[in-house]
């Protein structure tokens, strides 16, 4: 494996890329759209064929993101004085000729700011077979970016990054936490982040630990966490740091999410991306329920379901195994392992966790939402605090939508839906009443107020209504589909 530059070097090469305007936006220009799409697919010809005019931008984006020799000359006009120390350090393979990465160096960035990311080169790009050290150090994934987008973003003293990586929620958790802590047990993802905060010129406090060992005693406003969370015998003797725990199944999940409320500072959150077990005698949702600390609001969300065949091919590609030695017997003994434990699918999905509460949401949500969805975890937060009874004034939030369903013609429809276009994007089934209560939501009347209006336009017992229809207003509110004054 190669080695990780000192970050010494880090103000060196942030000037070369900032001159080189190695940006989002300048690659993506330089690229395009179809050569962008080209290489999320891990094919390189379209792109190769766009970066021919030996500018420093083409150099790099040739070099480090589609790996591919450059001349020495275009090298050292793009990273003018750092060729030699950089392959020196094991970032570069030079030559007197060529040079080519041995590290990926991309830029990454969100709506605010912009970053570079260095870590390991991406594997099996056009097709080569995948080769990684049980040491390899993501970039940016799917799954990173994920969890990016999902945690919320205000202000707080200490945030921490568990399981860092290459520092990418790192990176993040700097805009908003005037202390950032970073831990991992993969001492090249330490060393990998620590250069990250020097070249994009942040603090962080990087250590070595697993779990939650590195931080026993302390608490933080904001922790993040993407850890390896795949779900496997974990019998195999070679461990991929990045996705392997070395505990069988999602004990790695249940440990983070049991142990984040004691080192949660009140009003804190905890965000994490996970894998977990879907058995065909215990559904997920109570499953999990039995992780969650009594002492934290929690809303987990699942969204997607694989099925145990379609989950082993994954991760066996993943580790470059596919149709190589033993991959036959890998596959069966990886299903049977599921099979004795009765598994029958693996959830993905999101889990929060806001201290300070009691409310519990545990929905299979594989539906579209609006990104990034942090903003609507935070509401959700922000209503499971909120008190609703008939003194609140409650407001029909403006992108709900109600939608009918019945035969052309007929008197009442069989099924009203309230549907959000916004946030998570809920959809939910209502009776005539909830849609009538929802409906006269605008800020003027009290929820008593409604009900009484209610009771005497339907001729209902004014009390039963109350008693009834209640707790499907604070659902209506938990849920985002109505808000408070």
């Amino acid at each position: 494996m190669t080695s990780v530059p000192d970050p010494g070097l880090a103000p060196r090469l942030r000037a070369a890329l900032t001159s080189a305007d190695y940006t989002v936006d300048a690659v993506d220009d330089l690229l395009g759209d179809s050569a962008r799409a080209a290489l999320q697919r891990h094919e390189t010809t379209p792109a190769l064929r766009r970066t021919t005019d030996r500018s420093p931008l083409a150099t790099l984006v040739r070099m480090f993101l589609l790996q591919a020799p450059v001349d020495r000359a275009d090298a050292d006009r793009a990273l003018p004085g750092l060729v030699e120390p950089l392959s020196r350090q094991g970032m570069l393979l030079a030559t007197t000729d060529q040079v080519r990465a041995a590290l990926d160096c991309r830029p990454y960035a969100d709506d605010a700011r912009g970053w570079w990311v260095v870590s390991d080169l991406t594997p099996g790009l056009d097709g080569q077979p995948i080769r990684v050290d049980s040491d390899h150090v993501l970039g940016v994934t799917p799954a990173s970016t994920s969890l990016a987008q999902l945690t919320t973003r205000h202000e707080v003293a200490r945030a921490l990054d568990l399981g860092t990586g290459c520092g990418i929620q790192s990176l993040h958790l700097s805009t908003q936490a005037t202390d950032v802590v970073a831990t991992d047990v993969n001492a090249r993802a330490l060393a990998i982040t620590a250069f990250n905060a020097a070249l994009n010129e942040i603090a962080i406090d990087v250590r070595a630990g697993s779990l939650w060992d590195e931080v026993r005693d302390e608490t933080f406003d904001l922790v993040t966490s993407n850890p390896p969370f795949v779900i496997s015998p974990a019998t195999e003797g070679r461990r991929l740091v990045y996705r392997d725990s070395g505990m069988p199944g999602d004990q790695v999940v249940e440990a983070i999410v049991r142990g984040a409320s004691a080192h949660l500072a009140e009003g804190g959150w905890c965000h994490l991306v996970a894998n977990w077990a879907v058995h065909d005698h215990h559904p997920w949702d109570e499953r999990l329920a039995g992780w969650l600390p009594d002492d934290c609001d929690a809303l987990v969300v699942q969204r997607e379901v694989l099925d145990p065949p379609a989950y082993v091919e994954l991760w066996l590609k993943d580790a470059g195994r596919h149709g190589g030695p033993g991959y036959l017997e890998a596959y069966d003994a990886w299903l049977r392992w599921f099979e004795e434990r009765r598994i029958e699918g693996i959830g993905f999905g999101w889990v929060s966790l806001h201290q300070g509460g009691t409310a519990r949401e545990l929905v299979d949500h594989p539906y579209v939402v609006e990104q990034p969805v942090a903003s609507a975890i935070a509401d959700w937060g922000a209503a499971c605090r909120v008190v609703v009874d008939e003194t609140s004034r409650l407001v029909l939030r403006v992108d709900v939508v109600q939608e009918t369903h019945g035969e052309p013609g007929a008197e009442h429809p069989e099924t009203i839906v309230l549907r959000q276009r916004r946030g998570l994007c809920r959809a939910r089934q209502v009776d005539t009443v909830e849609a009538a209560m929802a409906g006269a939501c605008d800020g003027e009347l009290t929820v008593g107020q409604i009900l009484d209006g209610v009771a005497v336009l339907l001729e209902r017992d004014r009390d039963e209504l109350a008693t009834a229809y209640l707790p499907p207003v604070r659902r209506l509110v938990r849920e985002g589909y109505l808000s408070p004054l």
